[in-house]
């Protein structure tokens, strides 16, 4: 009888692992347009030239830095490049090739797609928007958005020493925050 009811348990811990597993595994763009998307443009070509790309799907991932909203009603987000990485989520935010303007058909709102929030976007190159950029003219590759993924904001980690009063770690040896090489007797 008690082994009827460990093996229950176990099965609906099993499923429950499961269903976090899968979702927590979302995708930030779709397969579908993942497949559409061609691969062998770099941002640094695509800024450089373009005209050459216009009409083929590309995948960037970068920062917001402005949304505004076009007499039309499309939105335009205006981004700075990043990497990208396996999950197609944007890193080494200190680290841009230039911008891009995303435009989107229809409404997003720009206290949710605010300055600073991380972008992936899969769109068609429409070709180029030059622009104010402070006192120059800057040419933006301009991409009309098929999808795009905003991330989550990331809360700063705060670390607290556990034994702050131990200036070389842990009475018992274990080394701290400083990691002492030496033992503590």
């Amino acid at each position: 009888m008690m082994t009827k009811g460990i093996s229950v348990l176990k099965k609906i811990c099993y499923l429950l692992s499961i269903i976090t597993l899968f979702t927590g595994c979302t995708k930030a763009i779709s397969d579908s347009v993942l497949k559409q998307v061609n691969s062998n443009i770099r941002f640094i070509d695509l800024k450089r030239h373009p005209q050459a790309y216009e009409g083929q799907m590309v995948l960037l991932a970068g920062v917001i830095v402005r949304t505004s909203h076009e007499s039309g009603g499309n939105t335009l987000v205006e981004a700075y490049q990043t990497e990208m990485n396996f999950e197609k989520r944007p890193i080494n935010l200190d680290v841009s090739q230039g911008r891009f303007l995303a435009e989107y058909d229809g409404f997003l709102d720009g206290d949710i797609y605010a300055k600073g929030r991380k972008i992936t976007v899969a769109g068609r190159v429409q070709g180029v928007k030059v622009m104010k950029l402070g006192q120059m003219e800057y040419p933006y590759p301009c991409i009309k958005i098929k999808e795009i993924h905003l991330w989550e904001k990331e809360e700063p980690r705060v670390y607290y020493d556990p034994y702050p009063w131990y200036p070389i770690g842990a009475p018992w040896g274990v080394w701290g925050t400083w990691y002492s090489p030496y033992w503590v007797y």
